[in-house]
């Protein structure tokens, strides 16, 4: 329990110093906001990190661009959508439903169903499989008989 304990804080210590404190804004509000938006912004090194917990220098260069941005008065959309028209919509965690990346919400589903259909045929070929084996008929009997 106590290692347990000791690797789940040292892991949020960890990802709590990825945001440096030459990289804070000095108004709360607008700090609050930064952060807000980072957790959004997938880290394009790490790939499964957001930037807000991400040590690659490409995400700190993110933050400083998201804090600068929102220095200049941008709304939190417009911050977004100026990170996706430089770097596409690969580098939002959650992209947004486009024509464009409609296979991106879609092929879950259809993964599923697939899954699904799969389930219910092998739980059918089962099923078949444990029938009993009709009965001989005579014919089949005799001949039988005759191999022996």
């Amino acid at each position: 329990m106590r290692r347990l304990l000791i690797s789940v804080l040292s892991t949020v210590s960890w990802a709590a110093l990825a945001v440096q404190p030459d990289e804070r804004l000095a108004d709360p509000a607008l700090e609050a906001r930064a952060r807000e938006i980072s957790r959004e912004i997938r880290c394009v090194v790490c790939q499964s990190e957001n930037i807000d917990d991400s040590n690659a220098p490409l995400a700190r260069d993110l933050r400083l661009l998201v804090r600068e941005r929102l220095a200049a008065g941008d709304s939190n959309e417009a911050v977004l959508d100026y990170l996706v028209a430089r770097y596409g919509d690969y580098v939002l965690l959650k992209p947004r439903l486009k024509m464009n990346t409609i296979m991106l919400w879609v092929a879950p589903l259809f993964v599923a169903a697939a899954a699904a259909a799969g389930a219910l045929l092998a739980l059918r070929g089962a099923k078949n499989r444990n029938l009993p084996a009709p009965a001989l008929t005579e014919e089949e009997r005799d001949a039988l008989k005759r191999l022996d």
